[in-house]
């Protein structure tokens, strides 16, 4: 007799299970709708699933993936390419999905990916960009693939002028102040002109434009491009300069300053930048090849200092991106050499380091890839 009750029951603990795995997934569904209907400048494509399968051919390309995901090159009816980027695991309730579509969806920017449209389908999401056919910046400046393509002198400039000016108009060029919180070479995309797009704003947040402090419950960004101030309070008031931070470090990446040159200096162990402040005092040439000429130079001096103001320990001492914009395109004569930062700053001497330490809490952190976005609590 209990056994038929067990039987007969049976069914109904099934139904009501599967009602409540339905319920939660139209909540967020529920959630993440709601929010899209309030963006009135919200200009994207919806698409459905289906109609996803078939723009990737049934996910038959995959062009890379990450932490977030993957992403696949696909076709739209009208011709055009497109990279679709399917993400793995909606997290805190679709909010990495939704920071995406709140920031790229109302963005219009020459040097900001641009979001075609989006998917959400129960668990499904999706989001749909323009297709970037010279893929992203760290392949021109990895170290990982011996025959990995070069970026001329004058290439690498103006790939860091436009990454300057998108920032600034995330900045200053928005009804809101977008802080992006993951400036890396991975998440500059470029265009078949070579044109930067920043890219990927899962960790983004929104701000009011007349905000300059905000306020974090924990650390974002990636190991080697997070400010000093995100890891330790005592640094300074977290604000947009974040960014700047970021930008400065990636710079220093494009300019090699963070390896070969390092490699070579008799004190490897050094903390980099002053090796470079000691080139500066002794008047030598920054980071230039045999066969680089005057203007070059000058180049690599004028880059050099710009990425030393941005990653300034103080973040009161980093310029604005529209200061940034300003050096980059003044006469590198004008540029002042910043100060020199203290050599008893641990935390960013770890921080610049090949290797870094953090608190116990925060250990876990190296054992995520440099390639992957973490938080910090």
């Amino acid at each position: 007799m209990n056994g038929m009750k067990f039987m007969i029951g049976l069914p109904f603990i099934i139904l009501f299970l599967g009602y409540k795995f339905k319920r939660r997934h139209l909540s967020m569904y529920d959630a993440i709708e709601g929010f899209l209907q309030t963006q009135n400048n919200f200009m994207p494509i919806r698409y459905n699933y289906s109609h996803i399968k078939r723009m990737t051919r049934g996910f038959k390309e995959k062009l890379g993936e990450g932490g977030y995901g993957s992403v696949y090159k696909g076709k739209l009816r009208s011709g055009g390419d497109v990279a679709v980027k399917m993400l793995s695991k909606p997290k805190d309730g679709g909010q990495d999905f939704m920071n995406e579509v709140a920031t790229i969806g109302r963005i219009h920017h020459v040097n900001v990916v641009g979001l075609v449209g989006y998917c959400v389908e129960g668990t499904k999401h999706a989001l749909v960009y323009d297709f970037m056919p010279n893929g992203s910046l760290d392949k021109y400046i990895s170290t990982s693939q011996e025959e990995s393509p070069q970026l001329s002198w004058q290439r690498k400039y103006d790939t860091i002028l436009g990454v300057a000016r998108g920032i600034g108009y995330l900045h200053r060029g928005c009804d809101v102040r977008i802080l992006h919180f993951d400036i890396k070479p991975h998440n500059i995309l470029l265009d078949e002109n070579f044109i930067p797009k920043i890219s990927d704003f899962g960790l983004a947040k929104l701000y009011p434009t007349h905000n300059s402090i905000v306020t974090l419950t924990a650390a974002r960004g990636t190991i080697g491009y997070v400010a000093p101030e995100l890891i330790s309070r005592s640094i300074g008031a977290i604000s947009y300069k974040v960014d700047v931070y970021s930008f400065g470090m990636l710079l220093m990446e494009m300019l090699d300053l963070k390896r070969h040159e390092v490699a070579s200096e008799e004190n490897s162990s050094q903390y980099f930048p002053y090796y470079i402040y000691d080139k500066f005092n002794k008047g030598k040439e920054i980071v230039v090849d045999e066969e680089a000429n005057d203007d070059e130079k000058k180049m690599a001096r004028k880059l050099s200092l710009v990425s030393l103001w941005c990653i300034q320990t103080n973040p009161i001492q980093h310029p604005s991106m529209s200061k940034v914009v300003e050096m980059l395109e003044g006469e590198v004569e004008v540029l002042e050499v910043p100060p020199q930062p203290i050599q008893s700053q641990p935390i960013v001497h770890q921080m610049m380091g090949s290797s870094m330490t953090f608190s116990s809490d925060s250990m876990a952190l190296l054992e995520n890839s440099a390639d992957n976005p973490v938080e910090v609590v």
